[in-house]
Order: C-alpha cells, then structure tokens, then sequence
C-alpha cells in the first residue's frame, strides 16, 4: 500500500531534486493504485494548468498500467488508440514522460506519481528520484 508517509517523502524528494538541478516551478502530484490523490504540491511560479497536466500523466499510467513514456511511444505509433483510450478515462491522461508508476519491491503496483513544469524529461527524472527516496521503484515505462 502507499502510505501518506510515502507519498509526502517522494514529494520532498521530487522538489529537492528539481531545486538542486534547477528546474523550473514543479507540479507534483501522487495517486495510489486507485487513482486517488495522495498528494499535491504546486510550486510557487508554476503555470495555470500544470496541476491537471502532472494528474493527467499519474492518471493516465495507472489507468493504462504503464509508464507515461510508453504511452508517449504508443502515441506516435497509434494515435487513434490513445486519443481513444484518453477519452475512455474521462480525458485524464497526458502521454508523455512525467508520469511514473510507483511499484514495491517485488513490482506490485502500488499507484503512480505525475509531475509537470519542465521538459518532459526532467519531471519524469524528478519522479524518479522521489520514488527512489521513498524506497520504492519507479517503472517509467521505458
């Protein structure tokens, strides 16, 4: 299960990393294996919308059980799969890199975080960290 105490580490951790990389103003938000928010954080600076945006991605990969990585690929390679698969979730997933699954060590899948407000790479990076802080494992879909 992830715990509060979990979500709110992987949440410190994911801001400590942007700050020591220098990342612009972060989105974080974490979701359990339901999809229920956990946690959130908006960092001061961040635009309007990169709260949905950092949901988005942790929504769409625990919806579809993968990493928004892979559905940034299945995106480019099957447009008309994702565009049917968003709207089969409600609208809430975002594919590209910044929304991380979240699994225990022996990979049960444990929930997902989304972060927003830098290059796709450097929030998927942040997300990493946090849940490598947290001790879990972060299966980014790659």
């Amino acid at each position: 299960m992830l715990t509060l105490a979990h979500a709110q580490t992987l949440l410190t951790a994911a801001l400590s990393h942007a700050d020591k990389a220098g990342f612009k103003p972060l989105a974080i938000a974490v979701l359990d294996a339901r999809g229920a928010l956990k946690a959130f954080a908006a960092q001061d600076g961040t635009s309007l919308k990169r709260g949905e945006i950092a949901i988005g991605k942790a929504h769409g990969a625990v919806a579809m059980g993968i990493g928004s990585r892979a559905l940034h690929k299945m995106a480019l390679e099957r447009p008309y799969f994702v565009e049917a698969a968003t709207h089969a979730v409600g609208g809430s997933l975002v594919p590209v890199p910044g929304g991380v699954l979240i699994r225990d060590v022996s990979g049960s899948l444990l929930g997902a975080v989304g972060i927003s407000g830098d290059t796709s790479d450097n929030d998927e990076a942040a997300a990493v960290a946090g849940i490598a802080a947290a001790g879990l494992a972060a299966d980014t879909g790659a």
